[in-house]
Formats: structure tokens, sequence, C-alpha cells
């Protein structure tokens, strides 16, 4: 009986061992691992979630900056590394691996790849990021930014929970805000202190609830709109975009980029007119925003896409007059 025990823990150890080096040197498959590691040695946790071998900006973090020793050296002191793959090839995974990873992007509620999560030892994110261009020593810099955004929320609630009312809820709010995480991910992993900032602020003083219940209004859009484009239902699609606009009361971003997507559904139909116009209209709303800057190389796309149609033949459709 000792022996086959022996037999077995040392399986395990080669299996642990395994799971190691499963990212690369200094890489963890483990999630249950990286974060008893990150406990036992108070570090914080690197998730890249990653797509090994296809995601091409993937592979381009990994050759320029993972497999660097700078990197390696730059981050040794400061973080468990953990990889969660989601490959074409799903033979070099086992089955506790892939079942662990589609429960991980669920639950980080990954849009793309490769995506970077900053979190602390209990596995709580704090920052994300993705590729960066620079090289390693640039990448390390820009993560020891990021760790910043750790201490300033452990801060920020710290104080706020020796205040009450209002100014309690400030803080709290700009220990959500300084992290600039999705809503999403703020929703699920801080939805205590969300609470909080509801309770202490009943009047809304802060404007968090209006902003929040806004955001609300635009996932509720964001999955009707995905609902009907499965559809290919252009014509109700605009029809959802124009009376959202219309009910109004949405940020200025929001706004600019409900009025981008009418190109985009335009431009579905090849109706690369309507699409410039609404272009336009999107970048007269505020042109010197990070949305609006963005509009004129979309513009430019356009006008390419319309000139390419024309060459081949295929005049583009348009029903402005």
């Amino acid at each position: 009986m000792k022996i086959h025990m022996k037999l077995g823990v040392a399986f395990v150890a080669l299996h642990c061992v395994g799971a190691a080096l499963a990212g690369g040197e200094g890489w963890t498959s483990d999630f249950a691992a990286a974060k008893k590691e990150a406990v036992a040695s108070k570090k914080d946790l690197l998730i890249d979630f990653t797509g090994s071998d296809w995601c091409a900006w993937c592979i381009k973090l990994k050759e320029e900056v993972f497999s660097k020793d700078a990197f390696k050296v730059g981050v040794k002191d400061k973080f468990v590394l953990l990889e969660i793959d989601s490959p074409k090839d799903k033979s070099k995974l086992s089955e506790a691996t892939i079942k662990q990873n589609d429960e991980l992007e669920k639950k980080y509620q990954i849009q793309g790849y490769p995506t970077i999560l900053l979190c602390d030892a209990d596995g709580k994110p704090f920052a994300a990021t993705g590729y960066q261009a620079g090289g390693p020593e640039s990448y390390v810099k820009k993560l020891d930014e990021l760790r910043g955004k750790k201490a300033a929320r452990d801060e920020s609630l710290k104080s706020a929970a020796k205040l009450t009312g209002p100014e309690k809820a400030k803080l709290l709010v700009a220990a959500l805000k300084g992290m600039e995480l999705e809503d999403t991910l703020l929703v699920s992993f801080y939805s205590n202190v969300i609470e909080d900032i509801k309770a202490a602020d009943p009047k809304d003083e802060t404007g968090f609830g209006k902003a929040a219940a806004a955001k609300g209004r635009i996932a509720k859009f964001q999955e009707e709109l995905s609902e009907i484009a499965q559809k290919q239902d252009f014509d109700g699609a605009l029809a959802l975009v124009d009376k959202t606009l219309k009910e109004g009361g949405f940020p200025p971003d929001e706004t600019q980029q409900l009025m981008a997507t009418r190109a985009m559904i335009f431009v579905q139909q090849k109706k690369f007119d309507e699409a410039i116009k609404a272009v336009d209209e999107a970048k007269a709303f505020s042109p010197d925003s990070q949305i609006g800057a963005s509009l004129d190389d979309f513009k430019k796309s356009l006008v390419d896409q319309k000139m390419k149609a024309a060459q081949e033949g295929k005049p583009a459709q348009s029903e402005a007059k």
C-alpha cells in the first residue's frame, strides 16, 4: 500500500510539472495552482488568454515579449504567469485543461485574443491589456504601471470603509473607474462594491446609478441587435438603432458609437453612400473624441470599398437623394 501511495504522489508531481511547463518556461496552465502560488509568494496573477496556434497577435506577443529573458526577469518577483489557451488543435491539452479554460473564458468574459488580465491572488482582476509593441522592457514597464491600479484600488476601498454617505460612494466609484475594466467584469467581480455605492448614495449624487442604467440599456441594445443581425434583418437593425438614438440619455461616446453603428449596417448592405453619410454625421457629433478620430480611417476604407465595387462592375446601391 505504501509503495502504491508513493507512486501515486510521484505521478501527481510529474503531472503538475507538465502543467507548469505547458505555456513555456515559467508558465503554468493550472489556475488553482497559480492562485495557490500567488498567495504563498505574495505575487499577482498575469493571465494570458491566447490562441497559441492560430492567433497572429498572440504568437507575436509570445515571440516578441514572453519568450525574452528581459520579460522573464522583469516579472519573476511580481507575477505568477498563467496561460489559458484556446488552440484549434485541442489534442495538445488534457480534457481537464480544456474544461478549465472554457470555464475561465466564460468567467472572465473574454471577447478577443490576446487578452492579458492582471489579477490579485484571489483571481480578482484589477487591470487588462493585450499586445503592446516595443519589446519586453517596454512591456514590463507597462505592467508595472498597471500594477499601480491595484494599489490605488485597495487604498480607495480602505479609505471608503471609514466613511459614510456620498463621500464613501465617491471613493468606491473612484476605485472601480481607476481599474478601467469592462463593465461586465466589474459587475461580475465587484458586485459588492456596486451595492455599497447604491446604499451609500441613494440619491445618486455621484451619477454612478445613472451611468450604470445607461450602460444597462446599451447592453440590452447590443443583445437585441445581435439577435436581429443573425436574421440578416438590416432594416430591423437600422430601426432599432434609430429608436435607441431617439430615446437618448446616453453619454456622448456611447451616442457617437450608436451613430457609427448605422454606418456599419449600411456597409453590410453595400450602401456605401449612405454609410459615408452616416460616418460624417457621427464624426460631426464629436470630431475630437477618440471615436471621432477613428472614423477618419473608417471613412477612407468606405471610399476605397465603394471605388472597388465600381471597378468590379458592381455599382454600390444608393437610396440617398
